[in-house]
């Protein structure tokens, strides 16, 4: 294979990456650097004494939620409810139990998810991520609606459980969790039966999960390449749609300069006509590399509300019942 096709290799830090060119996609889980612990001062309010503030005051409020299972010992599983309300603690204390409420309520679409169980999605090239961060460090993800999803190969559900899964993926880069992320929703060849699979109800609560309960700064979802008929599927989800994220839902179309005034065409592929020279690669590399974090995601779902508290014997994540 020459070493310029797309491969998933793994680097001397043992962390494993998909090849595409002269780029790498990767999850990015190494503490802050100098200009990201800048920008978070700035925009989050992130210096050491708000932190260590922060962090007792959270901990402090969730020692009342006695069937909430937390790493209590690990404050870096804290961080990524912390930065997206800026440190804000009971903006952040409602932001965590309402994910793991969610999570709770809906087990059809929370249990068992690890990268492993959605991999079929994440194989059809449904969701991707670029190798590179746009301007400012934001992640940019592609979900692809349209043609590439076969209803009566992937399950709606199966589609939406891996954007949940995609969302916990970026919840977790703590570049990610300061600079949020760019959503690209590619509605190239949708059709009267991907409209037919959505149901208000369904609506309600895929906008549920992503406006009240996803820990992640969403920078902006730009809807590109709708046909007519989106105005349909949209009609459907129009009644739950809040006014913040009104203000970032972006309707490009076909118009690729609208697209670039909110994500600069150098941080976007030539199907976007874009300038980053990337090639197009399989979802099954994406799959294989993040089937690569099953361990760490299977210990997640140990988290949240649970009759009997356990403790997981692990230096990623150690549970442990909270003290009161």
């Amino acid at each position: 294979m020459s070493k310029m096709e797309p491969c998933v290799e793994t680097g001397e830090d043992d962390v494993p990456f998909v090849q595409l060119g002269q780029y790498k996609l990767r999850l990015d889980l190494e503490d802050l650097d100098e200009e990201f612990r800048e920008r978070s001062r700035i925009e989050l309010r992130e210096t050491p004494e708000v932190v260590e503030k922060s962090l007792a005051r959270l901990k402090e409020l969730l020692e009342a939620e006695e069937e909430l299972n937390l790493p209590v010992g690990e404050d870096e599983f804290f961080m990524k409810f912390l930065r997206p309300c800026k440190f804000y603690t009971e903006s952040a204390f409602r932001l965590l139990t309402r994910f793991y409420k969610f999570k709770a309520k809906h087990p059809e679409l929370a249990q068992d998810l690890i990268p492993a169980n959605v991999r079929h999605v994440f194989e059809q090239d449904i969701i991707k991520f670029l190798p590179n961060r746009c301007q400012g460090g934001t992640r940019i993800m592609l979900i692809h609606s349209g043609a590439k999803w076969n209803p009566k190969v992937i399950a709606l559900s199966d589609l939406f459980r891996t954007v949940m899964m995609a969302l916990e993926i970026a919840m977790i880069e703590p570049k990610t969790q300061v600079a949020g992320v760019h959503v690209i929703l590619d509605m190239q060849g949708l059709t009267l039966n991907h409209v037919w699979q959505f149901s208000p109800s369904f609506a309600k609560t895929v906008l549920e999960f992503v406006q009240e309960c996803t820990p992640v700064r969403l920078k902006g979802i730009h809807v590109v390449n709708q046909p007519f008929i989106f105005k349909m599927l949209y009609a459907i989800f129009k009644p739950f749609i809040g006014e913040k994220l009104k203000r970032r839902l972006f309707f490009h179309g076909y118009d690729r300069k609208s697209l670039h005034s909110r994500i600069p065409k150098e941080d976007l592929p030539a199907c976007y006509d874009g300038t980053l020279d990337i090639p197009d690669y399989p979802g099954h590399l994406l799959a294989e590399m993040l089937c690569r974090y099953d361990k760490e995601f299977e210990l997640c779902n140990v988290l949240g509300y649970v009759k009997e508290k356990v403790i997981v014997d692990s230096k990623a994540i150690s549970t442990t019942k909270l003290k009161r």
